[in-house]
């Protein structure tokens, strides 16, 4: 199933089952290197009165001619902006490693641009911007970016060993972590929006105090919630991750 572009959003935002009067809308932002259908499979385990919404990063998939995006301020000023024609219905924010650093970021925006709060928003992955320590990695080769990668959990090997993908998928990841080394809010805001961080019990980039400190950047309350997997236990991990997302936003 090929997803729908939000025409109101340009090229940001897919959609793979359109709601026509949601109840709530679920924007997601996907890692490093990731593609807006990195949540395809989590369409399936959605309520029917939610509408899933992936953002596509320029320079990757059908963005591909597009140059990529390595300053926070310019990537969550635009996710921003592509998402305020949809602030008619309640949102949930959710992002994934990277993601989590933008959709918090877009959280901010959202709040202090459009007065607007997510009834939620889910960091998944990452520590809190002020707890995180980036190693520069852009610089590494080929293989050596892989082998990073690997280094992070179970992932699509078949698309890594292919050296005629590796075009087209190193140099965004490339550039996104050039965005993550950049990123370095010395005093992040604190948000309305309540924060829940999911975290996987053997991920090599986040260590469970460092999802915790995400306590210390809402005034709405906060929830921790640890499970099985490593860095990318969301697709290990979907249907558990998404049973809790949707008990907290009942």
């Amino acid at each position: 199933m090929k997803p729908f572009r939000v025409h109101s959003a340009g090229e940001w935002l897919r959609v793979w089952r359109p709601v026509a009067r949601p109840r709530l809308r679920l924007l997601c932002l996907p890692h490093a290197g990731g593609t807006a259908s990195f949540f395809r499979h989590w369409v399936e385990h959605v309520p029917a009165d939610v509408e899933l919404i992936a953002v596509q990063y320029p320079g990757r998939q059908d963005r591909l001619d597009e140059a990529c995006i390595e300053h926070m301020d310019a990537l969550a000023d635009q996710v921003a902006e592509a998402v305020t024609g949809l602030l008619d219905r309640p949102v949930a924010v959710f992002g994934h490693s990277m993601g989590a650093s933008v959709a918090y970021e877009v959280t901010v925006r959202l709040e202090g641009r459009h007065n607007v709060s997510p009834v939620q928003l889910f960091t998944s992955g990452r520590q809190a911007p002020h707890r995180q320590v980036t190693e520069d990695i852009a610089h590494l080769s080929d293989d050596e970016l892989v082998d990073t990668i690997r280094g992070l959990g179970e992932v699509d090997r078949g698309i890594l060993d292919n050296h005629d993908l590796r075009e087209f998928i190193l140099p965004p990841l490339r550039a996104d972590y050039r965005l993550i080394l950049g990123y370095r809010p010395e005093q992040p805001l604190q948000v309305a929006a309540p924060i829940t961080a999911y975290v996987g019990l053997s991920d090599p980039g986040c260590p469970i105090e460092g999802a915790r400190a995400w306590s210390e950047l809402t005034t709405g309350g906060f929830n921790l919630r640890i499970f099985p997997g490593d860095h990318f236990f969301p697709v290990t991990a979907a249907t558990e991750i998404l049973r809790d997302l949707f008990r907290r936003v009942a």
